[in-house]
């Protein structure tokens, strides 16, 4: 049977993006405690573990399929792999024990600073032993245009258990839809784009039936699309944050205690984004200080992040693929008050939220759909061309239980988000088992520095504290 899927135009503007200095997957560093997985020998037991994942594959068949394009049209599509190898994309190395999570750290940024194979499925998993303590890692790495933030948490639970299972059913057989042919391809092109004006005329008569609801998307659009365009057009500060990025990565990571940020929350108000937001900006005033800016000059400052936001409906839970909006707020980096940092970022979120801009983002992206498949991409490029924000900060909600893989559990969980044209840092988080797990993605030559980075996030948190402590 032929079988294909297309990818959306926000899927393909990841792939549009992609250069070889810009990276587009996601990826994590996953720490397990060793003892339920160790073989006969003392070592991981590559092969079970191998075993276990094909036995899992079958929940998540986009790991089994390959890019191809439709002819004339040049959009991406998925198809089968009909020479599909799972050990070609998991992979076995060491550290020289006891591995240090510095070493780690640097094995995540080697690993991260290539790009991955298009003409396989786009997806590798890094099995890493040696780790001190008994422990052993896996590093994951994703294309972007398979999964978003939310979808790559999903597909984490489909090879992690809640509870320490050890045995599992051996996988199925697995046969490949063949891919279709040149001719098939061109005429569903074809075919999808004769439906479009029968689309349209659906929409307006939807508009006609619920003039306040459609109404409102498309003014959501507009000043999405106005917004953006004045972005544009008055870029963000230029700070070391955003200078030409080349190939090759840094990693380093920060764990804190969840239940912290969440009594910040509760004591000084705002929501756990906005206190993450507020450390952020925090740490980057106290960086950028260090790094020469004088008091005047931070002030001065237009400084914005790049924040990811959900639009994933319950009904689309597991659905592989991109369902991400965004929004890009102005952080208070000179605010040396922590109480007032706080406050001001729940001020501007709060308006961004009600602005709808992100659903606004979201309606043009449906729209590209079947108009311009180009037009994400093109609106991605020239945002951070332009320097439409200045660094990325994205906040995934994890499982609050703990996780086992083969009865291995799972410790610790760093998110690693791609850098994007001119930004060299990027942040993300991930909530796991009442922990707080950040994630710092950075280019090698722009940040020697980026462990004062990471301290400069607990500092900044660790003030918010404080501020709890005097008002307790």
């Amino acid at each position: 049977m032929q079988s294909y899927d297309r990818l959306s135009a926000q899927d393909r503007s990841f792939l549009d993006l992609e250069s070889p200095n810009t990276h587009m997957h996601v990826a994590g560093v996953f720490v397990f405690e060793g003892e339920a997985l160790r073989g006969p020998e003392g070592g991981i037991d590559d092969d079970r573990l191998r075993d276990y994942v094909a036995s899992r594959l079958h929940r998540i068949p986009r790991y089994r399929q390959r890019l191809a394009w439709i002819p004339v049209e040049q959009h991406p599509i998925w198809v089968d792999d009909d020479r599909f190898n799972l050990h070609y994309h998991i992979r076995h190395t060491a550290l020289p024990p006891p591995g240090d999570a510095r070493q780690l750290k640097r094995l995540c940024g080697r690993i991260v600073s290539q790009q991955l194979d298009r003409g396989k499925p786009l997806w590798e998993i890094w099995v890493v032993e040696g780790l001190a303590q008994d422990r052993f890692a896996l590093i994951t790495k994703t294309h972007h245009c398979m999964v978003d933030g939310i979808s790559g948490s999903e597909l984490l639970q489909e090879l992690l258990e809640p509870r320490p299972e050890k045995d599992f059913e051996p996988a199925s057989p697995w046969l490949p839809n063949r891919a279709p042919g040149a001719l098939r391809l061109l005429r569903d092109s074809l075919e999808r784009r004769l439906e479009a004006p029968a689309l349209i005329a659906r929409a307006a008569r939807e508009y006609a039936a619920e003039p306040e609801s459609v109404g409102e998307q498309l003014r959501s659009a507009v000043d999405w699309l106005r917004e953006n365009t004045l972005r544009t057009l008055r870029p963000a500060s230029p700070t070391p944050f955003n200078e030409a990025i080349g190939p090759h990565r840094r990693f380093d990571w920060l764990a804190m205690d969840l239940a912290e940020p969440r009594r910040i929350k509760r004591v000084l108000g705002g929501t756990l984004n906005d206190v993450v937001l507020a450390g952020v900006a925090g740490a980057v005033g106290r960086f950028l200080a260090r790094r020469g800016f004088s008091r005047e000059r931070l002030a001065s400052l237009d400084f914005r992040g790049f924040c990811p936001v959900s639009v994933r409906g319950d009904g689309e839970r597991g659905a592989p693929g991109n369902r991400v909006s965004s929004m890009i707020a102005q952080l208070p980096v000179a605010e040396t008050d922590p109480r007032r940092r706080l406050r001001a970022v729940s001020r501007v979120m709060g308006d961004l939220k009600k602005s709808r801009q992100a659903l606004g983002a979201d309606v043009l992206t449906s729209v590209s759909d079947w108009t311009a498949p180009t037009l994400v991409s093109v609106a991605m490029r020239l945002a951070f061309r332009n320097r439409a924000s200045n660094l990325v900060v994205t906040n995934v909600p994890g499982p609050q239980v703990p996780l086992f893989l083969l009865g291995a559990r799972m410790v610790e969980a760093y998110p690693v988000v791609p850098l994007f044209e001119g930004q060299g840092l990027g942040i993300a988080l991930f909530s796991y088992a009442g922990g707080l797990y950040w994630g710092f993605n950075a280019d090698w030559d722009l940040f020697p520095d980026l462990h004062d980075f990471a301290r400069a996030i607990a500092e900044s948190i660790g003030e918010l504290s404080e501020c709890c402590e005097a008002q307790d």
